[in-house]
């Protein structure tokens, strides 16, 4: 049997003691996450938007017996300026992050553009976990061994990636398939992250959390409010949803493999335009665009 994966010291890889941040932590999957993981013996860093419901979430990490030590930060993932404004909070700390989990995630029933002046439900589920992984990558590699989690969807499997309509000005806007498109984009976005990332000790993964039974969806309106709530019984519940992303975290043979799309715990083929490297690549330099970060190559 090959031996667990170690860090630079030597030590099996375990949670306990290491640091994870952990985006859209105040509820569903993100919560389940943080308080299974608590359980574990993490450090906790609770990214969330809302300050009331991020030191209701640490309360409740904080009675979960064994946890490490927890920490809020906030940030509203629609604002590129408060995603590099929290990551250089972070950064100021100057502690290792072992673990960076890209939860957060949302979907608009109807178009509407962040202050950015990005189409809100790409803003959320892409540009912001690109952004914030690129901010912290300079510390996730000085604290290897470790990982990015990206909570994608099966969804993915529908969608597309046109380059030259990201945000659906040019195509008929429906909120759904708009969310598959971004979750396309995380599936293609960990595939390149992996390649780059290649023999740093960072792993990149991502993964389907199930249909899940969570607060996505609920920042909408009117009639799309009441339909929304009429299904929701019928998906699982965040704990299930969590399951994987905890296993991905926790998990020592999960490092030696890069770059995987995952679902209840298993290594799984991606649909064929989450294969494609090709557009993996061209996507990121489009992303680099709308996040504002200057080329790079590699």
């Amino acid at each position: 049997m090959r031996p667990a994966p170690a860090d630079r010291g030597g030590s099996p890889w375990t949670i306990q003691g290491r640091n994870v941040l952990i985006t859209g932590a105040s509820s569903g999957v993100g919560l389940a996450t943080a308080r299974a993981l608590a359980a574990r013996g993490a450090n906790l860093w609770l990214l969330c938007r809302d300050a009331q419901r991020g030191e209701a979430a640490l309360d409740l990490c904080r009675a979960t017996p064994g946890a490490g030590r927890l920490e809020l930060l906030l940030a509203d993932l629609s604002s590129q300026e408060e995603i590099r404004a929290v990551a250089a909070e972070f950064l100021a700390r100057n502690e290792p992050l072992h673990v960076l989990v890209n939860n957060a995630a949302a979907v608009f029933f109807e178009r509407t553009q962040t202050v950015d002046e990005i189409e809100s439900t790409l803003a959320v589920n892409h540009v912001a976990p690109f952004l914030l992984t690129h901010l912290l990558r300079p510390r996730l590699l000085e604290s290897a061994p470790a990982r990015v989690i990206t909570v994608a969807s099966a969804g993915h499997r529908t969608g597309r990636i046109r380059l030259d309509d990201l945000g659906c000005q040019s195509h008929a806007y429906q909120g759904l398939v708009q969310y598959s498109h971004t979750k396309l984009a995380n599936v293609l976005f960990t595939r390149e992250l992996a390649r780059r990332l290649e023999g740093t000790g960072v792993v990149a993964h991502s993964l389907h959390p199930g249909v899940i039974r969570t607060g996505l969806g609920m920042n909408n309106t009117g009639w799309l409010r009441v339909a929304w709530n009429a299904v929701r019984p019928l998906f699982s519940s965040p704990e299930k949803g969590a399951d994987t992303v905890v296993f991905l975290v926790c998990d020592a043979g999960v490092q030696e493999t890069n770059g995987a799309y995952w679902a209840r715990r298993k290594s799984k083929r991606p649909g064929a335009r989450g294969r494609d490297d090709e557009m993996a690549a061209r996507l990121w330099k489009a992303s680099e665009a709308l996040a504002r970060i200057p080329d790079s190559t590699g």
